[in-house]
């Protein structure tokens, strides 16, 4: 199930309600990645899941470490949301699409902060809006500047803020999320229209994404991708 969940996340399909969103997620992350990884570096995935963007990083000869509360961590996490790891160990801390779950926003940064080098990088990426999906808890959704100024106040300075689907796309996707939810509840038939919908859907998203002004999306985004470096002191 790990496994298919990671390939479906990379290498959506168009008949899954969200491709449009994974492929440009995954999109994103692999164009950015060049800019933070060389070889040798370590990688700490907080909140890794089931690893989908791990190749990404080990095929550019970076040390990937997943950390989660279960089986699916290299590195554990307490039920404090600490780490098992010393301080300064690591050049990158990866987050995606777990900080709308995280309940205590002080205890992640601060941890991120505590076992990154100083001359390290966050690549973080959440939803700035999105139907509500407890994981198991969902408590907030983002603009730009809140994303940018709330990293700010936890001791990260964002250095870059990819806008992931502007509003045209994501009502598009949010519409095709629920019809699709439940067409799948009416078993087999249902399943068959899902998939042919998803198709017409996403494409029509794709169109319309294509067509969404920068202005538009930046600000209105449904996720955003960030780099960020840790600053000398929480809040300057």
């Amino acid at each position: 199930m790990d496994a298919f969940a990671e390939h479906r996340r990379r290498h959506p399909r168009l008949i899954d309600s969200d491709w449009l969103l994974m492929k440009d997620l995954a999109a994103a992350i692999e164009s950015q990645a060049p800019r933070i990884t060389r070889t040798g570096t370590t990688a700490l995935d907080f909140g890794c899941g089931s690893k989908p963007y791990q190749s990404i990083f080990t095929s550019a000869g970076v040390r990937y470490l997943g950390a989660d509360f279960d089986e699916h961590g290299d590195v554990s996490i307490d039920q404090n949301g600490r780490l098992n790891m010393a301080d300064e160990s690591v050049d990158l801390v990866l987050s995606f699409q777990v900080l709308e779950h995280v309940r205590d926003l002080g205890t992640y940064f601060s941890e991120a902060r505590r076992v990154l080098r100083s001359d390290g990088w966050l690549m973080l990426s959440t939803h700035g809006t999105w139907f509500y999906h407890p994981h198991p808890e969902d408590h907030r959704r983002w603009t730009r500047p809140g994303l940018i100024g709330d990293m700010k106040c936890h001791g990260f300075a964002v250095v870059e803020c990819v806008p992931i689907l502007g509003p045209l796309a994501w009502t598009t996707l949010i519409r095709l999320t629920a019809a699709c939810y439940a067409l799948r509840k009416a078993g087999f038939a249902g399943s068959v229209v899902a998939g042919a919908l998803a198709v017409v859907m996403n494409l029509r998203a794709w169109l319309e994404d294509a067509i969404t002004p920068a202005w538009a999306k930046n600000d209105n985004a449904c996720v955003y991708l960030t780099l960020a470096r840790p600053v000398a002191e929480v809040g300057k």
